[in-house]
């Protein structure tokens, strides 16, 4: 499909520099696309009125760890480069990949050292590959849980492009741009639909009778990357790293024989759910890397319902949704949200879909 199709213009006043304050009061627009009304404004905290007993939400359980580097290219007989990166996904114990700048001045045999912002900390790696588009393998001089505890002093929050351009990050995004129920290390991009939801919302979805359960997808920082190319088949999806438990694909498949629905938290649990189940509708138990790329025309096999954020304009994820919902329903409904002042993007508000029939 052409991506000039997924394009639309949206004002810098719709982007959300901060949160909601609680958390979900935030803003939920409902889109049924084979219902009327099609599109209905409510509240995050509403969203128990939308589901029914027995309905099953799936959350993805990761934390964003502070995978944003800065420091210095160590070049024998050279002068020292100032270098940024990015982690994006671990491919080894002491082994990222990476997004560098300047990329193209970075090769292979370099050595970079990082250091943290108040300069009491420092790592240093080795470029041990030049990858694609501004992308390398750094080797990092620690392994394990000796680099997990050095990443946690060197780096900070990698906030998302179009927040890092407006603001520095601060001590906020620390609590900010994580959900509650994080757990699982190695995200590099919170699961922001996740970041709505609060111990008394919570509470209110059990009363109601809707189950919780977790995947894990470490979302990478290829989330952020522009579609470039003018078809989306000659879009590349950076791969992301996941797992579903045996027990959460058991409990799954209960849900669907009893007549429950699916309803996914996020595209990231969507993307996972739907990697892990088979044509038939089966949920399985997986574990591996995921660089599935959803577009109009997908047949879902798992997941009924979407509770999503607003996403970019010509992005993979507005491309995911417009499959899940309808393109021309998505259309209407981010040009009502628009004109309505909905919030867009990481800290913005929210939607929930109806997967179109």
């Amino acid at each position: 499909m052409r991506v000039e199709l997924f394009d639309f213009d949206l004002p810098d006043e719709n982007i959300a520099l901060r949160p909601a304050s609680p958390r979900d009061s935030a803003r939920l627009l409902v889109v049924k696309p084979d219902e009327a009304p099609e599109l209905s404004d409510h509240r995050v905290f509403d969203l128990p009125s939308f589901l029914k007993a027995g309905d099953a939400l799936v959350f993805n359980d990761t934390r964003v760890i502070p995978a944003q580097f800065e420091g210095v290219r160590l070049r024998p007989g050279a002068q020292e480069t100032p270098v940024s990166a990015t982690l994006h996904m671990r491919v080894a114990a002491n082994c990222w990949h990476a997004f560098a700048k300047p990329g193209k001045r970075i090769k292979e045999g370099d050595r970079i050292r990082f250091t943290s912002a108040d300069g009491s900390a420092e790592i240093e790696a080795l470029v041990t590959e030049k990858r694609e588009a501004g992308e390398v393998a750094l080797t990092f001089d620690l392994s394990g849980p000796d680099l997990d505890a050095a990443i946690a002093t060197v780096g900070h929050i990698p906030l998302p492009p179009y927040i890092a351009a407006k603001r520095a990050e601060d001590e906020r995004d620390r609590a900010d741009y994580q959900t509650i129920y994080a757990r699982e290390n190695g995200a590099v991009a919170a699961p922001t639909a996740g970041l709505h939801f609060t111990p008394e919302l919570f509470e209110r979805l059990d009363a109601a009778g809707i189950s919780r359960h977790f995947v894990t997808l470490h979302v990478g920082a290829g989330t952020f990357l522009p579609v470039k190319a003018d078809d989306t088949d000659d879009h590349h999806m950076h791969h992301e790293i996941g797992h579903v438990s045996a027990e959460t694909a058991v409990a799954l498949n209960a849900v669907r024989a009893r007549g429950g629905r699916i309803v996914s938290v996020g595209t990231t649990s969507l993307r996972l759910l739907e990697s892990a189940t088979t044509p038939e509708g089966v949920v399985q138990p997986w574990s591996g890397s995921t660089g599935i790329f959803i577009t109009p025309g997908y047949r879902f096999r798992a997941v009924d319902l979407l509770m999503t954020n607003f996403h970019l304009p010509k992005s993979t994820l507005f491309m995911l949704v417009s499959a899940f919902a309808g393109l021309e329903t998505m259309r209407r409904a981010y040009a009502h949200a628009i004109e309505t002042g909905y919030r867009f993007y990481s800290y913005g508000d929210s939607s929930l879909l109806t997967r179109k029939i």
